[in-house]
């Protein structure tokens, strides 16, 4: 999300928490639930046209299941982008969903709002089987004492290559065992101003996609994002990591320098870009587009290709009725589960939610499907840590975003614009 987008939503989520009818009073939102009840749910999916005929046909399969629950489906805002603001104004006035799609970065801001359901004990029952879910996502959906919904999407980034591109310039494709240095030297072969091709590409718009790109450089050396509510991206860890990007931007110019989010994964499906760091949700595009492509850990450090995830949540709120609430949890329980969320998740080239799918026939199928969808599943074992789910994330990350996108431009160093993003990013984080 973009800086101002986001500070527009710090700024509702507040006047949220200040409405005339808080809800979250300690006690469990389910509590009385009547399975039985005759009951209206709403179900904002935050999905495009394709996917949410997708969600109205499970909510379909569900009702038919139980038909004294009524869901209703729509996208709840015109893009993924605008729900958290339609969610902060809804708030205040009391019109907001049972149950939404959120960006894991958005979780704290839910949290704060005190309209959340706190599943902690309702995720803790066998039934569930919370583990079966990627320990990022289970982290992501956790703020402090609480947990506020389900895994809706898991994901990560890798390496994807075109092998054409390599064998052009003579190279040896990647592998799982590539350094930083060996990804520097190939971007810089693979680079060729007389054909506009790239060794690689990075968004420099300043958004969480620039942020997040940075993490994994950062952990792999040692780094932490937030120690606390004190940022620490700027130690010499960060400050090395982005070097490393500089290196490639300025020094190399081996790097496509994307100003919109939206270029260079196009670029690199022309054949105009020979590796991005992106993730499985590409895989449908890039096999539509004839890439003959390869799939690899990112490149690490000392041995370590920790990577970073994404996952998007599944948020529950609280009505004040029991029978909302309940109907809501046994829902998500349902398209959650090893048995629903392939028709959910693979059917949109997506991966599995729960480790136990890797065992399923639609698994099979899909990593049939979509080459490279086994190793972004393997590729989770190397989520190590989550972004932090804290209050002030999203505003810092607009920060950090900034300082990566002027150093890549080579308007400032490493250091100072680093230095600068976290002296703006400690109010934040101090709330």
């Amino acid at each position: 999300m973009a800086l101002g987008a986001a500070l527009t939503a710090l700024t509702l989520a507040a006047a949220g928490c200040t409405g005339s009818d808080p809800v979250d009073d300690g006690k469990d939102a389910a509590e009385g639930y009547d399975p039985n009840a005759k009951v209206t749910i709403q179900w904002w999916t935050g999905q495009t046209e394709d996917m949410q005929k997708v969600s109205e046909d499970l909510a379909k399969e569900y009702m038919k299941l139980h038909p004294n629950v009524t869901i209703e489906s729509s996208t709840g805002a015109s893009t993924t982008d605008e729900l958290l603001t339609k969610l902060s104004a809804g708030f205040t006035g009391g019109n907001y969903p049972d149950i939404s799609y959120a960006f894991g970065s958005w979780a704290t801001q839910l949290a704060e709002s005190g309209r959340t359901q706190n599943l902690k004990t309702f995720v803790g029952t066998p039934e569930i089987a919370w583990d079966d879910f990627p320990a990022s996502a289970r982290a992501t959906a956790t703020v402090g004492d609480k947990v506020i919904g389900f895994p809706a999407i898991v994901d990560n980034l890798a390496l994807i290559y075109n092998k054409k591109l390599f064998d052009a310039a003579g190279l040896a494709h990647p592998t799982d065992d590539w350094s930083w240095d060996d990804f520097r030297a190939a971007a810089k072969k693979l680079t060729n101003p007389a054909t506009n091709t790239y060794g690689t590409a990075y968004s420099v718009s300043g958004s969480e996609d620039t942020t997040w790109h940075l993490w994994p450089l950062l952990w792999q050396r040692g780094g932490k994002i937030i120690d606390g509510k004190k940022p620490t991206f700027n130690s010499d860890a960060g400050v090395q990591a982005l070097e490393s990007l500089r290196q490639m931007a300025v020094d190399d110019k081996s790097m496509y320098l994307d100003q919109t989010d939206e270029k260079y994964q196009p670029l690199f499906n022309d054949g105009h870009v020979g590796m991005v760091m992106t993730g499985p949700w590409v895989l449908h595009e890039t096999q539509e587009a004839g890439v003959d492509y390869g799939v690899v850990n990112l490149p690490g450090l000392n041995g370590d290709h920790q990577t970073v995830s994404g996952p998007d949540l599944w948020v529950l709120f609280n009505k004040k009725d029991p029978n909302r609430a309940g109907a809501s949890r046994d829902f998500i329980k349902w398209l959650t589960s090893k048995e629903i969320d392939p028709k959910w998740t693979m059917a949109n080239g997506n991966l599995p939610l729960r480790a136990s799918e890797k065992n399923t026939p639609e698994f099979a199928t899909y990593v049939k499907d979509y080459p490279g969808a086994q190793k972004f599943f393997d590729n989770l074992q190397n989520c190590k840590q989550p972004r932090p789910t804290v209050p002030g994330y999203v505003e810092m990350s607009g920060y950090v975003g900034d300082a990566v996108s002027k150093v890549l431009q080579g308007a400032a160093k490493p250091k100072e614009a680093l230095d600068e993003a976290a002296k703006k990013s400690a109010s934040a984080l101090e709330g």
